[in-house]
């Protein structure tokens, strides 16, 4: 018949396995949703900048000041905001115009306009940051010879201003997920500290320092966050190389375009192992640290 001490001792055993089992579990499932988000968080960011990129302000020019290109675009250029200036005369956007349309006869339907050509000279303008486009609009629409600017109207900065909530959203969510799974491994790490609590009396008893104490609670938890972030690993790499291939890289259409997987997958891999390294560090440390001194 086994003994109380010994039944006891294979318990606190077993309810220090379950434990550790149950933290790897949560830090797989955080690392997990995490992974997604930051795929989710880096295309976003990708995208938000295209779009950006491509927001551009016209900027039509009066008929009367049609010979005064270098002032206008040395007025513009002057303002903070500004990044790039492209200048296209009349006939140039006639021309673009025309190409819109692969039906010849469309086509030819304006060609009367070539010679007594409606458009005006133009410049587009592209902003240092997309968030700034109305407010560049209206300056540049208070220079002496523009009759008029366009930018998109206030859905397309609303949609760029949506799209950076998002981002940080994403962010925050990042950073919640990675405290709780902190949480979770400190308390694994208390529970198996309660449990050796005589070892550890009796290590300080013959001289052992807190850091020879420590250190074993520690690489105990940086195994747990390790192994906890094997599984997200191998789902991140073989799950983003599979919607790539499924979806030739194009989700929607061209303008949500998913990053190539090599080198992609290896930096989110690398990523995920830090994070679960340090958030296994970090949950260990502070936990026996904790105990270490309430015991001093």
């Amino acid at each position: 018949m086994i003994s109380r001490p010994i039944s006891e001792g294979f318990r606190g055993v077993a309810r220090h396995w379950a434990m550790s089992i149950s933290s790897i579990i949560a830090v797989t499932t955080t690392l997990i949703i995490i992974s997604l988000f930051l795929i989710f968080s880096y295309h976003m960011q990708l995208f938000t900048k295209s779009v950006e990129s491509s927001m551009q302000i016209y900027a039509g020019v009066d008929y009367d000041y049609e010979d005064d290109e270098d002032r206008i675009r040395a007025e513009i250029e002057a303002l903070d905001e500004v990044k790039t200036v492209k200048y296209y005369t009349k006939d140039e956007e006639y021309e673009f115009f025309l190409s819109q349309y692969d039906d010849e006869q469309t086509r030819e339907v304006f060609s009367p306009y070539k010679e007594d050509n409606p458009l005006h000279d133009a410049f587009y303008v592209e902003a240092k940051d997309g968030k700034q486009i109305q407010d560049l609009s209206k300056k540049i629409g208070n220079i002496e010879g523009i009759y008029m600017t366009n930018y998109g109207g206030q859905s397309t900065v609303n949609m760029v201003s949506a799209m950076s909530k998002i981002r940080r959203f994403g962010g925050f969510l990042v950073i919640f997920l990675g405290l709780l799974a902190i949480f979770l491994i400190q308390n694994t790490i208390k529970l198996t500290i309660y449990a050796r609590q005589d070892e550890i009396a009796i290590m300080r008893n013959v001289g052992a320092t807190n850091s020879f104490i420590r250190a074993p609670f520690v690489m105990e938890g940086i195994i747990t966050g390790t192994l906890g972030a094997l599984v997200p690993i191998a789902l991140t790499i073989y799950g983003y190389y599979y919607v790539y291939e499924k979806t030739g890289g194009v989700l929607i259409s061209n303008m949500f375009r998913l990053v190539r997987p090599n080198p992609f997958v290896l930096y989110l891999a690398g990523i995920l192992l830090a994070i679960g390294v340090l958030v296994g560090l970090i949950g260990s440390f502070m936990s026996v640290t904790r105990y270490l001194r309430w015991k001093r």
